[in-house]
């Protein structure tokens, strides 16, 4: 079998309130408690496992490939719950969306100050932007 991708652990202050503030913005299943870890399962199979982390947590990247309604849906809870956002991981265009490669892009920091993004179309080629 070829390698696929199964999980990653997503370091956090406060694994219930992160994992929460992803799935409540994605409009996912409440995460399921595994060991140590909340889990947040993915379409795809893929996990992230939020786990407590003691003093600071680097930021990481996160993007989620979403459809079209679950970005309008996603996009309204940004909106109303005031969560900042850009249309750019610069975070030069606050407040905007991108439209790369014909479909809709949005960054927007979790709690932790992870860099989350939803897009409704797979990334293509610089050429194409």
């Amino acid at each position: 079998m070829a390698a696929r991708f199964d999980h990653t652990i997503v370091w956090c202050r406060d694994k219930q309130r992160s994992s929460a503030f992803l799935t409540g913005i994605l409009g996912l299943s409440p995460a399921e408690s595994f060991l140590d870890f909340l889990v947040v399962r993915l379409a795809n199979g893929v996990s992230l496992d939020f786990a407590d982390k003691e003093g600071d947590v680097a930021p990481q990247h996160y993007a989620f490939l979403v459809s079209e309604e679950a970005f309008d849906a996603g996009y309204g809870r940004i909106k109303a719950d005031s969560v900042p956002h850009w249309a750019d991981p610069a975070r030069e265009r606050p407040d905007e969306i991108n439209r790369h490669w014909g479909g809709r892009g949005v960054y927007f920091e979790d709690p932790d100050g992870h860099l989350m993004e939803m897009i409704t179309t797979p990334y293509g080629s610089e050429e194409e932007l």
